[in-house]
């Protein structure tokens, strides 16, 4: 039984969403007030396996995937994953992936031979959330990670066969120069990652959020949807990956694209442009969300 609102990468609509862990063990980012109605815990085996035993005969025939929730699920001992996998496994023979949130603490404390082990029991994809290359930015936003581990450990799971889903988020640097440093160093960064995805949303503060309170106290200046674009632009500009698949389209963001770099780069800089000129239009405010 999922318990609190249930959190998956958009990509994984159509997966089983099994919740290993409750809630973010980090739980500090400022920007994120996801799981903040939730105590951090694992839940143990014997729960997960009833809730595996329960929901994988509603969803057969609908999805061979899964989505091992909550919000950093890979801090997880690799045993403890191990045998919620085969379990996976052992339910569902049809088992084609497994999908996870992971931070940089959560893939750098596992070995090589863990993440290959965790790779052939099918776990096929980890999300991370990079939020901005600049390292003065994922200190303000008490991210608990640099910018070189977070590289480090997507470069590591890649190696060991795990696909990377890497997220950015544009307007996390603030207005003016602050967000160009951001975005400039997001695009360098990620293409030291050369993650097989990498996704930009759009910042949308919160209320119950550090960030979204310094907002309310005029600490913290959200940028334009047209800064928004210019901001994408940058990072586009300085991404230099190999077949990786970008998106953009996100429900936050103001101009929904996306295609594979770096074949398609003119095609999403002139996108970018058409609708800085005035020639496309954006998404209204009232259709953006999380």
């Amino acid at each position: 039984m999922y318990e609190g609102m249930v959190i998956r990468p958009p990509s994984e609509a159509r997966s089983l969403i099994l919740q290993i862990t409750l809630g973010c063990s980090h739980n500090r980012c400022t920007f994120c007030g996801t799981y903040n109605d939730k105590k951090f815990r694992i839940k143990g085996l014997e729960e997960v396996f009833a809730d595996i035993e329960e929901a994988v005969p509603e969803v057969r025939g609908y999805t061979k995937r899964v989505f091992l929730a909550d919000g950093d699920a890979m801090m997880l001992p690799t045993d403890h994953l191990v045998k919620i996998l085969d379990k996976l496994q052992q339910e569902m023979p049809e088992l084609g992936r497994v999908g996870i949130y992971a931070n940089a603490r959560d893939i750098l404390g596992k070995t090589e031979e863990e993440l290959k082990l965790l790779e052939s029991k099918k776990l096929g994809i980890i999300y991370l959330g990079l939020e901005s290359g600049d390292d003065e930015v994922l200190k303000s936003v008490k991210k608990g990670a640099t910018a070189q581990e977070m590289t480090d450990a997507v470069i590591k799971a890649q190696e060991c066969g795990i696909k990377a889903s890497v997220i950015a988020l544009l307007g996390l640097g603030g207005r003016g120069e602050g967000g160009r440093r951001h975005a400039e160093a997001t695009g360098k960064v990620a293409s030291r990652m050369n993650p097989r995805f990498f996704s930009c949303l759009t910042l949308m503060v919160l209320e119950n959020t550090p960030i979204g309170r310094a907002y309310e106290r005029g600490e913290f200046e959200l940028i334009t949807p047209e800064e928004s674009l210019k901001e994408l632009r940058i990072i586009i500009e300085n991404l230099d990956v190999k077949n990786t698949i970008f998106r953009a389209n996100h429900a936050s963001n103001y101009l929904p694209i996306g295609g594979t770099l770096p074949r398609d780069r003119q095609k999403v800089l002139d996108a970018i442009d058409a609708c800085l000129r005035g020639d496309t239009g954006m998404r209204p405010e009232f259709l953006r969300g999380l």
